[in-house]
């Protein structure tokens, strides 16, 4: 099985480096808190706040998958200069229909060079 990183906290002291490597991979998931049983939804997948992931290629984010709890919901996968090889914030949306029952969404990525990264789960009420 492979590695896989997790949000941490950072405390104050801790050098600058360790927050630019942790926001350039960690994947949030972005969507409303309650949905309509049986609507579409939108899901983003946004890689990063502060610092831009690069798009080398050797270096880059090669796919964004979108779980709720065991099961995978949707994926994308990228290749090397898919952003014209500068660095970027990497983003998808997802469209999805809620089910019956609400969702724990959550979302991983892959960094070709430093691994499989997982986000900190979300919580959707289905009404």
């Amino acid at each position: 099985m492979p590695r896989v990183f997790k949000a941490i906290e950072i405390e104050k002291e801790e050098k600058e480096i360790k927050r630019d490597y942790l926001d350039r991979h960690m994947p949030h998931v972005i969507c409303p808190d309650e949905v309509k049983r049986g609507e579409k939804f939108a899901v983003k997948v946004k890689l990063g706040d502060e610092y831009p992931h690069p798009d080398d290629h050797d270096h880059y984010i090669s796919l964004i998958q979108l779980w709720n709890r065991e099961t995978l919901l949707a994926e994308a996968r990228y290749t090397a200069g898919v952003y014209g090889t500068l660095p970027s914030h990497v983003e998808i949306d997802f469209y999805i229909v809620a089910p019956d029952v609400s969702m724990n969404l959550s979302a991983m990525s892959v960094c070709t060079k430093h691994g499989l990264w997982q986000s900190e789960d979300r919580a959707v009420k289905v009404i």
